[in-house]
């Protein structure tokens, strides 16, 4: 058990008011925990806000030795407030570090850690519907060297960001743009990891997705090129012919903490799924036997986000009618009311923060 120093803010915000959007407001304290070779993680503590203060030779500035992670707390309708499944991203947080050589963090240490600084910045929890206090733990490498090595001193950081409803204006199904130039990631490679190089290699995607009026990037795999992956920020699902369909994990998708929840809630209703290789064939033949029924991405930023079509080189699918299906709402509904406490959490998903 981590024994954290808490040193408070003498000078605490506003809270801030009108819509929060993402990622641009900060709490009034942050997490942080060392890490050197030979002594293992040390000194955890609790402080207020601040810049870091880095030797421009921290070997992450030159070869990308860092790792992140994403998860919400929430407000209850009683005032308790809430995590979801955050045992679930200390193990692929681990997992990730396995892959970049950067040193294990236990899940116990993991879970108080992100426990006790929403704890201390509890106040920051938007109440509004759709809203949620956004968690973000994050390693960087700080040795200061500029050989290729592997770091021997390493920071873990948690910092919160209250977080307005990911839809402003209801659940609208997204345009997705499937990728047939650029590639993300291989297997051997690094796409099962969360670290910040997958989505730096999204990017010029990104780019050419908005470009054309797109909102998101859909991934084939790096080899053949024909396959389904992922889309630029969360896993995706497809309902063909009453069955739910998402890709493998095979080494070069994002194991998601939604897409494995959305994955167990399914088989628990009694809807026959399948997780295996999809290429965009399977899709255009779907779409032109009329099986294609649903699709929708699975992500902690959007929970459930619904897709009403899908562009590949000169195929637009349009689908169902560009309109929200009906699994994708029930399993919104499902996901959102078990993370804010409005319906029976059957699985033990919800952790409550004291």
């Amino acid at each position: 058990m981590l024994d954290i120093k808490i040193t408070k803010t003498t000078s605490p915000k506003a809270k801030p008011t009108g819509k929060l959007g993402f990622g641009k407001i900060f709490t009034d304290h942050m997490f942080l925990m060392n890490y050197t070779r030979g002594k293992g993680w040390h000194d955890p503590r609790i402080e207020p806000f601040h810049d870091l203060t880095l030797s421009p030779a921290c070997m992450v500035f030159h070869y990308g030795q860092e790792m992140f992670e994403g998860l919400k707390a929430y407000k209850a309708a009683d005032g308790s407030n809430y995590l979801f499944r955050p045992d679930m991203n200390a193990k692929r947080t681990n997992n990730t570090n396995d892959r970049l050589c950067i040193p294990q963090i236990p899940v116990e240490d993991f879970v108080q850690a992100v426990k006790a600084i929403v704890s201390v910045d509890q106040d920051w929890i938007p109440t509004e519907p759709g809203t949620s206090l956004y968690i973000r733990p994050f390693i960087i490498a700080t040795e200061p060297f500029l050989g290729v090595d592997v770091s021997e001193t390493f920071l873990f950081m948690i910092i919160l960001s209250p977080s307005g409803a990911y839809y402003e204006s209801g659940l609208e199904p997204v345009g997705i743009w499937i990728e047939d130039e650029y590639v993300r990631a291989v297997r051997g490679g690094m796409g099962f990891a969360k670290t910040g190089g997958n989505y730096a290699a999204s990017l010029a995607g990104q780019v050419k997705a908005h470009d054309d009026g797109y909102s998101q990037v859909l991934w084939l795999d790096g080899v053949e090129r024909k396959y389904i992956e992922e889309v630029g920020a969360m896993n995706i699902f497809f309902k063909i012919d009453g069955k739910i369909v998402t890709p493998m994990l095979n080494g070069s998708i994002l194991p998601g903490i939604t897409r494995d929840s959305v994955l167990q809630i399914c088989r628990d209703w009694g809807l026959p799924t399948e997780e295996r290789r999809i290429s965009v064939d399977d899709l255009l033949e779907a779409q032109a036997n009329g099986k294609l029924e649903e699709v929708f991405g699975t992500g902690t930023a959007a929970v459930i986000s619904p897709v009403g079509k899908l562009r590949y080189k000169d195929d637009v699918m349009v689908i169902g009618d560009g309109k929200i299906g009906e699994i994708s709402q029930k399993l919104y509904d499902t996901v959102t009311g078990i993370q804010l406490g409005k319906i029976e959490d059957k699985f033990g998903w919800r952790v409550k923060v004291d």
